[in-house]
């Protein structure tokens, strides 16, 4: 209907707009859709139609002009007006009618590019089913088109939907609230999807002599040995992008710092029990923030610039304040340093008396009963150290997972890590294999020590006890040696004794790197790190990369050196077995066994030289290099051919 009118102001009625001579244009009053307001308006507009026929009615009755109404020209003239004069009247009257012409055409023509472009953003819509800020994306992408008319009416369009996007982020950033009932925002609770397939496959392929396996290689360049999104604590919640939603002038990095400031919000806003942390995480700028953000929504056109510069200086003021809260507050480093003395066995002296006490409880399969009697003896042991914080000891629990124990029992405790979930279940072959350690990490710190991480820190706490274990293992064989060595030896005892002290040697070296070179030094520059800045996000950056550099260097992450140091030390507890059950010489069903033990060791002693020496990727040849520095500091290994226990 908007065509028919423009053609009525141009002097061209027709059925909607009809020409009486007497009352001029109006609309017609045959219409039923037209509600009478809006015929009062278009009749309103009609008055110019008329106005505008009547002009140039004039104007071909006295110039001999023929414009553009046929049934005008065959009128006699009434007024008998004529002359020069009332010719140029006629034709200055002509030019002022010429901008209201040219304006109608200019209209016209403006309608009749936009209306088509903008029909084509509806239909995809429409058609595509196109959902919350994914508008977003289709008008900016037809907006970038040539038309000036086209962009800057989408424009308009674009700048009234980013009002909603703003509103949505005033409520999450500055509130912690999700106001997403639909699922339109680029934010939302729970974990990110995609990350449950990548696990599927995880058979290893051998490792070649000469180097690493591409799928080796990207286990050490991702380093994420447990997906974090599946073991969250029940008291934090979630949130994570929805990709899908951002638009594509939204850099991925500006949506994770806004996920971060939402998060950080959000969750101080649920835990801030304490009046001594009372205030505000954003400290009481919400009002100038908020009046930024409106600023921006104010504005005609999305500059990437000034968004992304607000959104780093919100996400600056609540990182800053988060440090302070962790750093100053909540004591991160004695947190740290206690997480190094518990899962890092930093309290070495505490391990040896539990080691030793533990032993007959963990050297079988576990039952229901080894959990409460493990954390007995670990109440023990911290006695016997002296270790008597009555607020340390009740945080931390020694857990024991055996078949048909029920997992939601240790997942209810508050801030304990729940089990990992294999399916099918194994039965643990001994109590070693399923002992870990939960923590109870106070509010805000279980923000940085999620359930994700302690799970880190348990495979690292399992692997450094292992080895820690058979050290002592070693040790108490060697005592043992002490105590018989006026006795008579045979040719088998000098086996043993000498393939005893091959293991010891590999041992002690292997626990002097993961404890010096590997633990000492990535907890001081770990340390270094939080010292030198005042932004949250930094920290917990560090605190990730120190934590994937302790799997990486002590080859958890690297399977064919990682199951060779097992094979390495279960060999060892087998052979520590034999010494300790034959108190004389060892008959021949124990000398048979002792022979497989030596070839067993020489096998393995080589095929781990063999892998530290030929390996040449740089990211790992360095902490390669550094274990056989350690076990080869004398040429010894390299003189034997590679091989101990010969």
């Amino acid at each position: 209907m908007i065509h028919e009118l423009l053609l009525a102001l141009s002097g061209y009625p027709g059925t909607i707009f009809t020409w009486n001579k007497r009352t001029g244009l109006q609309v017609s009053q045959d219409l039923p859709f037209l509600h009478p307001s809006e015929s009062s308006v278009l009749n309103r507009l009609s008055k110019l139609g008329s106005d505008y026929m009547r002009f140039t009615e004039f104007i071909e009755q006295h110039t001999g002009h023929v414009h553009q109404q046929e049934h005008h020209t065959n009128q006699p003239n009434q007024t008998g007006l004529h002359g020069i004069y009332l010719r140029a009247f006629c034709t200055g009257l002509d030019s002022i009618l010429q901008p209201y012409r040219q304006a109608l055409l200019d209209l016209e023509q403006e309608f009749q590019l936009l209306f088509p472009s903008v029909m084509v953003v509806v239909e995809s819509i429409k058609s595509q089913k196109i959902h919350g800020c994914q508008i977003l994306e289709t008008v900016y992408k037809h907006s970038c088109g040539g038309l000036p008319p086209v962009r800057m009416a989408l424009e308009k369009i674009l700048a009234v939907c980013h009002g909603v996007m703003y509103k949505q982020l005033a409520a999450w950033m500055l509130h912690g609230l999700l106001l997403d009932q639909s699922e339109e925002f680029f934010v939302k609770q729970g974990p990110s999807a995609g990350g449950a397939a990548a696990n599927q496959e995880e058979e290893e392929e051998d490792l070649g002599l000469g180097g690493l396996s591409g799928k080796q290689l990207r286990e050490l360049q991702d380093l994420r040995l447990i997906e974090e999104e599946n073991m969250l604590a029940p008291s934090l919640q979630q949130f994570s992008l929805r990709t899908e939603m951002l638009p594509s002038y939204i850099p991925i990095r500006v949506a994770e710092k806004i996920l971060f400031v939402g998060e950080s919000v959000q969750m101080f806003e649920n835990h801030n029990h304490s009046p001594s942390r009372a205030g505000s995480i954003l400290k009481h700028q919400e009002d100038m923030f908020a009046a930024e953000l409106h600023r921006l929504k104010q504005q005609p056109l999305f500059s990437l610039v000034d968004f992304e510069n607000l959104i780093d200086r919100i996400r600056s003021t609540v990182a800053e304040h988060l440090w302070t809260l962790m750093v100053e507050e909540s004591d991160l480093l004695e947190q740290l340093k206690i997480i190094k003395d518990f899962y890092l066995l930093g309290r070495g002296e505490l391990y040896q008396v539990f080691i030793d006490l533990a032993q007959h409880m963990l050297k079988t399969p576990p039952t229901a009963v080894t959990e409460h009697d493990v954390n007995v003896a670990f109440q023990q042991a911290a006695h016997k150290v002296l270790l008597d914080d009555d607020n340390l000891l009740p945080l931390l629990h020694l857990t024991v997972d055996y078949q048909g124990k029920d997992k939601e029992a240790t997942g209810s405790r508050d801030g304990a890590t729940p089990p990992q979930d294999t399916s099918p279940r194994e039965v643990p072959p001994t109590g070693w294999a399923a002992l870990g350690l939960t923590y109870k990490v106070q509010w805000p710190l279980h923000i940085l020590f999620t359930p994700a991480i302690l799970e880190k820190y348990n495979v690292v706490f399992r692997y450094l006890l292992s080895v820690r274990r058979v050290q002592s293992q070693l040790q108490h064989c060697w005592a043992l040696q002490m105590q018989r060595k006026h006795l008579k030896s045979s040719q088998t005892d000098a086996v043993k004794w000498r393939l005893r002290n091959h293991m010891a040697f590999l041992i002690d070296n292997l626990q002097y790197y993961l404890q010096v070179d590997v633990l000492e030094s990535q907890f001081s520059q770990l340390l270094q790190q939080i010292n030198s800045t005042r932004d949250f996000e930094s920290i917990r950056l560090a605190h990730d990369h120190f934590l994937s550099n302790l799997l990486a260097q002590s080859f958890i992450l690297l399977k064919p050196v990682f199951h060779c140091l097992n094979e390495i030390l279960e060999l060892c507890q087998t052979f520590c077995s034999l010494v300790s059950q034959s108190v004389t010489s060892l008959d021949e069903r124990g000398t048979a066994q002792l022979d497989i033990l030596v070839k067993g060791f020489r096998r393995q002693s080589s095929l781990l030289f063999k892998i530290l020496s030929s390996v040449r990727n740089h990211q790992i040849n360095s902490d390669l290099a550094q274990l056989l520095l350690r076990l080869d500091y004398n040429k010894y290994y390299t003189q034997a051919g590679g091989t101990l226990g010969r």
